[in-house]
């Protein structure tokens, strides 16, 4: 069962990764090139974010399991959002935008993948 202090630090870090993923979309247009830029964005800046954190995690013990829960689940859980892409692509879809859909859907599968591993092995170079 999970304390109330790691649902509390899930809580408060999920509160400030969606209130910076709604700041992120908003400093953004909303697509370049019919691609939802903003859902992408946030998409690879969680994903490079979770890959350091995990790998700081691993080599690591200054953060301690609230810290961890507090980073990973709650804030970078919502600052990236999947529910998000997946309807964008299916309005492109919808919208008989068929390549603009498989560009968002590449680059937001392969491009998170990609923006992970490059933030796990940058921390890994520094430690």
């Amino acid at each position: 069962m999970m304390s109330l202090s790691t649902i509390l630090a899930i809580g408060s870090g999920g509160f400030i990764g969606a209130v910076l993923r709604a700041y992120i979309n908003g400093l953004l247009p909303r697509t370049v090139a019919e691609v939802p830029i903003g859902t992408l964005s946030v998409n690879l800046l969680g994903s490079f974010m979770l890959g350091a954190l995990f790998a700081l995690f691993a080599v690591t013990t200054i953060f301690n399991v609230h810290t961890r829960s507090f980073l990973s689940t709650g804030m970078m859980g919502a600052l990236t959002t999947y529910s998000t892409f997946a309807y964008e692509s299916f309005l492109l879809i919808q919208g008989g935008s068929f390549g603009y859909a498989i560009l968002n859907m590449s680059l937001n599968l392969f491009g998170t993948i990609l923006f992970a591993g490059i933030g796990y092995k940058l921390v890994n170079v520094f430690y």
